[in-house]
C-alpha cells in the first residue's frame, strides 16, 4: 500500500495560473478552486490512489516570518488567488480526501509531518509536489517525490541527480544559495555549484572546515567563499532553520482516516450548486457509500 500526500497549495497556484478564469454564482473567482478538482480526481481514477492527505497554506504567513522578517508573506499573491484557499478545502473535502489547513505551520510541514507519521505504515509514501523543500523528506526509494507536470519521480539517487546534494543536505544546500520564493538570500558569493561540491563531501555546514586551505575538495574560489561563509555563518544557521521542515505539524488523521472512499454525493452536489460546478457533476466515478 502506498500513501500520497498532495501539496494543494502549489496545484492551487498552478491552477489559478495555467486555468482559465471562472466566477461562481455570487461573482467570487474560483477558476483555480475547478483547475484544483480537474486534477485531482484523476489521482483516484487513474493513478490508483487509495490514501491521500492534502495540505493547504490557509495564511501565507507562519512561524518562520517570526524567525527571519524577510521571509515569504502573501504579499505580491492576488487577492482573488488568496481568497480561494478556503474554498479549495472546502471542495477537497467535498471529494472525498482529507485536508490539513496550515496556519501557523506551512504547508511542507504538515506533509513532512505525514511522512514521519505514516512512513512505517506504508510500503511507500510519494510527495505529489515539485516543491525543492520536500526533497529533504525523500529517504531510498521508500519516500519519494513525484513531479506530475513532468512525470519525474525521485528518490534518493533522484534528488542528488538533480541538486548535487543527498535529501539530508538540501535545508544546507539551500542556506547557501538561498531561495527566492522563501525569501531569503543565501549566502554572498555561494551558488548551486559550490554549495553542492562542498555538501556532497561534508553534507551539513558545521562540517565545513572554517579555512579552504583544510577542504578535502576541490571548488573554484574556495579561499572566497570559505570567508565569506565564515563572515555569514550566523545568518546561514539561521536560513537553514528556515529551510528545514517541521514534523510537528497539527494532523490528528491516522492512516485508515486517509484512505478515499469515494466522493460524498450530498456534499459534492452542493458544492457544485453553490460555485456554479454543475459541469462537474458527472466526473466522479466512484460515489463514496453511506
Amino acid at each position: 500500500m502506498q500513501l500520497h500526500l498532495l501539496d494543494a497549495t502549489f496545484e492551487l497556484f498552478r491552477a489559478y495560473y495555467g486555468a482559465p478564469s471562472r466566477t461562481a454564482p455570487d461573482g467570487q473567482e474560483v477558476g483555480a478552486v475547478y483547475g484544483l478538482i480537474l486534477s485531482t480526481l484523476p489521482l483516484f481514477e487513474e493513478g490508483g490512489v487509495t490514501h491521500l492527505g492534502a495540505a493547504t497554506d490557509q495564511v501565507i504567513e507562519s512561524f518562520r516570518n517570526q524567525l527571519y522578517p524577510g521571509y515569504k508573506t502573501g504579499e505580491g499573491v492576488p487577492s482573488d488567488l488568496l481568497g480561494q484557499f478556503p474554498i479549495a478545502e472546502d471542495a477537497l473535502r467535498a471529494i472525498g480526501v482529507v485536508v490539513w489547513p496550515m496556519v501557523d505551520f506551512e504547508a511542507d510541514d504538515a506533509l513532512a509531518t505525514a511522512v514521519t507519521r505514516f512512513m512505517d505504515e506504508v510500503e511507500r509514501v510519494v510527495i505529489l509536489s515539485p516543491d525543492k523543500d520536500l526533497a529533504q523528506c525523500v529517504i531510498e526509494e521508500r519516500v519519494v517525490t513525484f513531479d506530475r507536470m513532468r512525470g519525474t519521480l525521485r528518490g534518493r539517487e533522484g534528488v542528488i541527480a538533480k541538486f548535487g546534494v543527498a535529501p539530508e543536505s538540501i535545508p544546507d544546500y539551500l542556506a547557501l544559495v538561498g531561495d527566492s520564493a522563501d525569501g531569503f538570500p543565501g549566502i554572498p558569493g555561494w551558488g548551486a555549484k559550490s554549495a553542492a561540491g562542498v555538501l556532497a563531501h561534508y553534507l551539513h555546514l558545521e562540517a565545513i572546515p572554517e579555512a579552504a586551505s583544510d577542504w578535502q575538495v576541490t571548488v573554484r574560489g574556495a579561499a572566497r567563499l570559505a570567508a565569506s561563509l565564515q563572515a555569514e555563518r550566523t545568518q546561514a544557521l539561521l536560513y537553514r532553520e528556515l529551510a528545514t521542515l517541521r514534523r510537528d505539524a497539527p494532523i490528528p488523521e491516522t492512516l485508515t482516516d486517509l484512505e478515499w472512499r469515494g466522493v460524498p454525493r450530498p456534499a459534492f452536489e452542493l458544492l457544485c450548486g453553490e460555485l456554479g460546478f454543475e459541469g462537474l457533476l458527472g466526473r466522479p466515478q466512484r460515489w463514496q457509500e453511506s
